[in-house]
């Protein structure tokens, strides 16, 4: 083997034990069954892509250095003449698992970048498509920072953004999910920090969920940092 085969090798080894694997916990404290659901959105693919998670349970996910994905739950799911659905957050994939699709919003995200800049994890929870559940992230860092949304937004949803099951809001969309308009998506003409700003809609995701994100350009409240080996606790219902 060359010198400058032997000098890569060293440094991909020395890149490789920089860098850890993550394990999620996924934590239950609902009063109901949820399918938690994770999608890979760059690098090596997390251990699952779905479960269903009782009351008061909790399931470990595994996600390698690099990883880069969301996590959510699905709820009120059935499994009607073999084809399973949800009524929130359901991803399309007819199974538990969501076997790489995505869930239909409005739907709590969690998401990571895993070792990325200066080897650190970077997360947030984004209800910028909408909210279904109250979620809490916990690092196990030294000096990192918890972010959460403990609240159910669904109660003091309006009912132009509500998701309805009966007469029971389950979901609240975002005005850009629910009016598709630039202004509320940031984009077209509205696609900079300096034009989009927070409206009465996004308001009301952000006074009762402030670490999380309310619309696109919410990051200087919302975007949370660890270095990378810290694992997490992700509650729903917290």
């Amino acid at each position: 083997m060359g010198i400058l085969n032997i000098l890569v090798l060293i440094l991909a080894m020395t890149f490789i034990q920089g860098s850890q694997s993550t394990t999620l916990r996924i934590t239950n404290h609902c009063r109901f069954t949820i399918w938690p659901a994770i999608l890979t959105g760059s690098g090596p693919p997390a251990s699952s892509t779905g479960f269903e998670l009782a009351s008061q349970a909790s399931k470990y996910v595994t996600a390698r250095p690099h990883w880069s994905g969301r996590v959510w739950a699905r709820t009120q799911c059935s499994n009607s003449g073999g084809s399973f659905s949800c009524k929130t957050g359901d991803c399309g994939s007819n199974q538990i698992s969501c076997n790489g699709k995505g869930g239909a919003p409005p739907a709590t995200l969690i998401e990571y970048t895993l070792a990325g800049g200066g080897n650190n994890d970077f997360f947030d929870i984004s209800l910028v498509d909408g909210f279904n559940l109250p979620v809490k992230v916990v690092p196990s860092g030294r000096g990192c920072k918890s972010t959460s949304c403990p609240v159910d937004i669904n109660a003091a949803c309006p009912n132009q953004l509500a998701i309805m099951n009966g007469r029971a809001k389950i979901g609240c969309k975002s005005a850009c999910l629910a009016f598709g308009k630039p202004e509320f998506c940031c984009s077209g003409s509205f696609a900079n920090p300096n034009v989009c700003k927070p409206s009465n809609y996004s308001q009301i995701f952000k006074s009762r969920c402030p670490q999380a994100y309310s619309y696109a350009f919410d990051d200087k409240t919302s975007t949370f940092t660890c270095h990378n080996g810290a694992n997490y606790q992700i509650t729903f219902c917290p």
